[in-house]
């Protein structure tokens, strides 16, 4: 007779990107998540519109488990990418209920992802000037490797990113999560993800290169951690713990990121430990890729280490006690993916890349059809003919 381990074990072998999943308080009909993605569509002013809501409708049509949006600014910034939405006016919150709405018709489930830009921004842009705020940042040190990131305004290419203003009151921003998140509500989301990867906000606070305040908000991993963990907890107050999901990438590099193998997971372990305490639907953890890494003053930026092997046993230890899902980002394919589900060392695989081409994907894979692994980039942020559509929600589906 089998023992329950070998039962559970000859369960988890079953499971698959098909398999469906319960996320927190959300029934997912499959493991494939479509990760966030900026495309630079909300134009001409933050809000949502048609094109929009053809492209998640899709997807969602496509056999995603759960969409992500892309980022959705909580307030007016200076970011790098234009016509990027955002969830503080009451414009954008009716322009994003016809994409939940359009999705739901579609037997989908949809999180916002929010997102706040922190010193990866510059003082000139327009949304920056019109916040009447300054770049803002755990501290006074800009992000190094801005250079020409700004030369679709029409700026000089040797103009990177703004010196921050630090940040007096930190809690002044987690205000502005609140009402994004709040927002959302309204929206109709089925959730919201808190954006605290890829050198923006959350993680300029995580990474001890960005953030040397001396503060509550500084030094220690804990203090360090206080600015995520308290949107965290404010977002769980609106939504409830069972729809709130979190995005990390401790293996840096991306926008200037990345601290000593030691102090990464030091960081991230208590990090980890204290968003499985608040019992958050899901975790997703950004592997290391070298395309995003770039080389700083010669030498590469990230510090590379095995995010599954490094974090995942914490999702399974007996003191966590909680029902919150792993999910992982980065390169996979679906193969790889199914091995990882099915052996059960993640709950779910986020792709980012094959959702742009495949509106469709999870179809296709499931009736075994070609992918298609090289979409078009010269349209990845803005259509050639400066129509929403082009390159974002024209792609046809598969043969099949």
């Amino acid at each position: 007779m089998a023992t329950v381990e070998q039962q559970v074990l000859s369960t988890t072998e079953q499971l698959s990107l098909s398999s469906p999943l319960k996320v927190g308080d959300v029934e997912l009909r499959t493991r494939n998540i479509m990760s966030a993605m900026t495309r630079n569509r909300s134009l001409p002013v933050n809000v949502p519109n048609d094109a929009n809501v053809e492209y998640y409708t899709q997807r969602a049509e496509g056999g995603a488990g759960l969409i992500v949006t892309e980022g959705v600014l909580v307030s007016p910034q200076g970011t790098t990418w234009p016509n990027a939405p955002g969830l503080w006016s009451k414009e954008q919150t009716e322009g994003w209920k016809k994409v939940t709405g359009s999705v739901h018709e579609a037997g989908g489930k949809i999180f916002a992802q929010l997102w706040h830009v922190g010193r990866v921004a510059h003082n000139d842009m327009p949304e920056q000037k019109k916040s009447g705020k300054p770049v803002p940042g755990p501290s006074a040190l800009a992000a190094r490797g801005g250079e020409g990131h700004y030369a679709r305004y029409g700026m000089p290419k040797e103009d990177g990113h703004s010196v921050p203003t630090p940040l007096e009151d930190p809690r002044t921003v987690i205000e502005e999560f609140k009402v994004a998140g709040a927002n959302a509500k309204e929206a109709g989301f089925d959730g919201v993800e808190i954006h605290s990867a890829n050198g923006y906000l959350i993680n300029e606070f995580l990474d001890n290169t960005s953030n040397h305040r001396t503060d509550e908000w500084g030094g220690s991993p804990e203090n360090r951690a206080r600015f995520g963990l308290e949107i965290a907890k404010a977002l769980v107050d609106i939504w409830g713990p069972g729809h709130v999901g979190v995005k990390i990438s401790p293996s840096g590099g991306y926008n200037d990121m990345g601290m000593t193998l030691d102090d990464t997971l030091s960081t991230y372990n208590y990090y980890i430990k204290e968003l499985l305490a608040l019992n958050v639907a899901y975790i997703t953890i950004g592997r290391y890729r070298e395309n995003t890494d770039p080389e700083i003053d010669g030498k590469k930026r990230s510090t590379p280490h095995d995010v599954l092997e490094s974090y995942g046993p914490l999702f399974k230890h007996a003191e966590a006690r909680t029902t919150t899902k792993l999910f992982l980002n980065g390169g996979l394919n679906p193969a790889e993916a199914n091995e990882l589900i099915g052996s059960g060392k993640m709950d779910g695989a986020v792709f980012g890349w094959l959702w742009i081409g495949n509106p469709d994907l999870q179809t296709r894979i499931e009736k075994g059809a070609e992918l298609v692994t090289m979409p078009d980039v010269t349209q990845l942020y803005h259509s050639k003919a400066d129509a929403p559509r082009g390159g974002y929600s024209d792609y046809p589906k598969g043969t099949y």
